[in-house]
This record gives C-alpha cells, structure tokens and sequence, in this order.
C-alpha cells in the first residue's frame, strides 16, 4: 500500500546515481514540487547527484512569459517575473553541474538550465524519437531487451550520423545498428529504472491515481510499471486525496499496486495542467468550448504558408499538426468553416478537437477522445495517419529538414521522426529566409527588407528527416511564403511561386544549392494573399 509523505522525504528517497523516469508533456503530468525538493536538497546537502535523467517529451514551460493562444483570459495563467522559463525540468538544472550526470529525451529545448549544462558538456545527453522514448517503457516494463524498429534510420539517430548525440562528451550513441530479415532497423536497448516520478490529479488511500483534471494521459502507468518492475519505486504527486471507493474504475490511471509513495501537493502551482493554464476543463473534458471562440490569423506571412498547407487536407484526413508555424492550419480550418470535415489529432494522445499551440500545445480543445501517450504512437507508427504538417528549421540539397539542433540551441526532435517515417502525406512548413521583412495584400507578396538567414542551406545541420528515406508513395511538400517544393528524382524542385515574388532575384539567388524548377511551375492561389480566402470550398465541396 501507498505510503503518503511530503515532497521533502520523497526526495530523500532517491539515492545517487539513480535512474529516473518522468513523463507528460510541458507541464502536464510533471510532479514540479517533488522536482523542486530534489534541487534543494542537492544544493544543501550535495545529494542525490550523478542522476541519469529519462524524459518523452518537452518538460519545461519555454519561458512563456505572457503570452497567450487566445482563449487564454484567466488571471491564473502563466507565471510572470522570474518564474517565467523555469519551471518543469530546468528546476534540475537550476542546482547546476552534478546532480544530472546523464540526460535522454525526445525532447529537451524548453528546459532551458539543464539545455544550458548540456550545451557546455556539463552532463551527457542524448535525444532520440518521441514514439520511441515512450513506447520503450513498456518493453522495460516487460522484460523485454528493447526495441527494434526503423524509426531514426537516416537521421541523426543513426549511429552512422550522430547517434543521438547533442554535445561532445556524450561518446556512447542512443541506438545500435542492426539486420534482422536482411533489412536495416535500429535497436533501442532497455535499461532498469530506479525512481518514477510521476502526477496525477487525485490519489485515493490507496495510492489508486485518477488523470480527472490532466489533459494528458501521458505515459505514467508504463513508466510506473517500468520502475516497479525494474525493482525501483514509484512517486505520484498528486493535488488531491480521496477515500478509496470514490474513484471510479475505470478512472483510474496508475493502480495503487505500482504506487510506492503519494506526495500531496501544498501549493496548487505546483499542478499545472500546462505552460500556460493551470486548469482549462475543455482540456479534459468536462466541458466544450464554442467553435466561434476560435480567433482568426491576423494576414501575414504566416496565414499564407498555413493556407497553403491546409489547401493540401482532404475530406475525412486524419491529420496531425506539430507545434509552432504547423499548429496554424487548425485556426486555417476553422476560419474557413471546415473543422468538422476533418480530424485533427497530436501525437500527445489526443484525437478530435482543435489541438492547441504553445504554451498549451499537447492539449486539444474539445478532444473527442484521449489516448495515453504512447498508445498514439502506436497508431502514428503504424501509418494511421493520413496527412501531417510539420515546421522546418532549414532544408538542404538532398530534402533532409533540420528542427532539433542550431548551433548552441538544442532541442531534439519529439515526434517528428516517428510521424514522417509513417504518414502519406509529409508537409513540412517554415519561412523561406529568416528574419525578413515581408508585405502580404492585395493579392501577392512584397519582400520589404530581404532576410538575413538563410534556411535553405548546402547541408543541414542535424537530420531530423531523412530525404533519402521517403518510402515510394508517400508525398512529401516543403511550403514556404514565397514558393512550394518538392523533392523530385532527388532534387528540390520549386513547383509553385507566389504572387509578386521573382524567381531569379527572391528565390534561387539565396539558396545555397542549385534549386531545379519545374517545367509545369504555378502561381499560388492569389485568395491566400488577401484577407478573405474562401479556398477550402474548392477542396472540400
């Protein structure tokens, strides 16, 4: 039975050199006060230190500040002054060198203080495929010796790239290269996990956990299972207790059977539900919030690459949208009328709803169902998706896109490998050049002041897809405001122009690659270049 005890005294409980396993996704499902106990008693006592640190996905608030996503109002949302961009897994990193000695995630940008140790090769640290991260906790939790899949072949998973690796005191690569039936995969290798820390919103007696205000499942109960399996132990924070029988069965998460240490939280922040709510209940269902509360994209730029990229979804797709640029194809949707006609998904476990963006990204407004976080990956890997649109840091010669790693700034991948290795449809979306000034009216586009980066480089920094491993069939599209790409018999090929924009002089003259174009070259639907678009009825009907 569950032990019930004070964040202090479970973080006296984890010894030196131990691994740890946390899950969730931005702030959801993160136990923040236990990990702020931890910190304190490294930085009075020097201990626990040498910790090897196990994450899914982005664990950290991306110093959000005040910025909202539009059905944001409440006064309790996103903590300003100093406790801006530093909640979530930077409260490790905070304690500075030695207490993380090893860091593996899916993805690690958004905690910043532990980011900023890796960066200055304080501590190792790997990243390797979101899908992949929170699906090896089952094979932990069985038993098994690892996983072996083709997700990451190519990329800078690949231990004949990078294997992994985000800095260079990390020698070791996150996966091994194997043949199995005469075909290459990867082989993620098990490992035993001693301390699970994990949230939920309700515990009763019992330690039975309830998910009741999370809008993310995530992947707790496989965690959990995978340390108590492992011989370690498990710690829940939680905001509530209850008495046992007052938890539905089928509410419950986590069984009290896996849960070795309940920690009550004393101050509700330490229970946010993301980086920028404390508790939204559309996020977990017990409420529905209007469509019309859905804002319209103000014209720009931006409004015109998701435009264009929504102008690719068909009736009935099933589609995913990644975080940042991507995320605006749902606004697209429903500016346009079209929400209904489509099921929009995130690879957090949601299906259904309109997925939100940063700093709730993960969580989806008026979900119609939620899966845990590693179930999604399941169907995700499985190519049960029909079209994703993914964001693209910079693109090189072969179509390889780069969204993990810029120079000092790392982030990992997250999702991104597992869902283009799997889906169709791949629409990779970003800005042509970095940091221009640009003008969209009247039917066209008007560069302003050129761009100072260049995005479309001889070769990206970091692979995180692979151009040589689009699998016959699946239709790959690089969306920019300026033009449309595609990779064709191994070039990148413009195949679309927008209106207003010269060829020679705003597009081939700042790549660093000859750039091939299309014999059949189109111009862009000038509708995406004007305040109202009305483009959709023609795909939709």
């Amino acid at each position: 039975m569950a032990k019930f005890i004070s964040a202090k005294e479970a973080a006296a409980l984890i010894h030196d050199g131990a691994s740890i396993g946390v899950a969730g996704m931005g702030l959801s499902g993160f136990p923040e006060e236990v990990v702020c106990a931890i910190r304190d008693r490294f930085k009075e006592t020097g201990h626990p230190k040498n910790l090897e640190l196990h994450q899914g996905s982005a664990m950290g608030d991306w110093g959000v500040g005040n910025s909202f996503d539009g059905w944001d109002k409440n006064p309790r949302a996103v903590p300003l002054g100093p406790e801006a961009g530093v909640r979530g897994l930077s409260r490790l990193g905070e304690a500075g060198p030695g207490l993380v000695a090893k860091w593996t995630g899916a993805h690690v940008g958004s905690a910043y203080a532990l980011r900023d140790l890796a960066v200055s090769n304080q501590l190792e640290s790997w990243c390797l495929p979101q899908g992949v991260a929170v699906s090896l906790w089952r094979e932990i939790a069985a038993g098994r010796p690892g996983m072996l899949t083709k997700v990451g072949l190519g990329t800078f998973v690949d231990p004949r790239l990078e294997g992994g690796r985000m800095n260079e005191c990390t020698k070791e690569p996150v996966a091994e290269l194997v043949s199995f039936g005469g075909e290459e995969y990867l082989f993620y290798k098990s490992f035993p996990l001693d301390v699970a820390l994990l949230r939920g919103t309700v515990s009763d007696e019992n330690g039975n956990i309830s998910f009741m205000n999370e809008g993310i499942l995530n992947e707790g109960l496989s965690v959990a299972s995978a340390a108590h399996n492992s011989g370690g132990i498990v710690i829940v924070q939680v905001e509530y207790i209850t008495k046992n029988d007052t938890i539905p069965p089928k509410d419950v998460k986590i069984p009290g059977i896996l849960v070795d240490y309940v920690v009550e939280a004393t101050d509700p922040m330490a229970c946010w539900q993301t980086e920028g709510r404390y508790f939204e209940p559309a996020f977990s269902g017990q409420i529905r919030r209007p469509l019309k509360a859905i804002p319209a994209l103000p014209l720009s730029e931006r409004k015109v690459i998701a435009r264009r990229c929504a102008a690719e979804v068909k009736a009935g797709c099933v589609l995913n949208l990644g975080v940042g640029m991507s995320a605006d194809v749902g606004n697209i949707l429903a500016e346009e009328g079209c929400i209904d006609k489509v099921t929009m998904c995130c690879e957090s476990g949601m299906i259904g709803g309109v997925p939100c963006a940063l700093p709730n990204f993960g969580s989806s407004y008026n979900p119609e169902a939620v899966l845990e976080h590693n179930s999604i990956f399941d169907i995700i890997s499985g190519g049960g998706l029909d079209m994703t649109c993914l964001g693209m840091g910079e693109c090189d010669e072969e179509g390889n896109v780069n969204v993990s790693k810029f120079g000092p700034r790392l982030t990992g991948p997250g999702g991104f490998i597992d869902i283009t290795n799997a889906t169709p449809k791949v629409v990779f979306c970003g800005t042509f050049m970095g940091k221009a000034k640009l003008s969209v009216g009247d039917g066209k586009l008007t560069i302003v002041q050129e761009g100072k980066v260049r995005k479309m480089v001889k070769a990206v920094e970091q692979v995180t897809f692979a151009g040589k491993y689009i699998k016959p069939g699946q239709d790959v599209l690089y969306v920019t405001e300026r033009c449309v790409m595609r990779l064709i018999d191994g070039k990148m090929t413009v195949t679309e122009i927008a209106p207003g924009i010269d060829l020679e002089k705003d597009i081939l003259a700042n790549v660093d690659f000859p750039l091939a174009v299309s014999p059949d070259l189109k111009l862009m639907d000038e509708g995406m270049f004007r305040e109202k678009w009305g483009g959709l009825d023609k795909v939709f009907g």
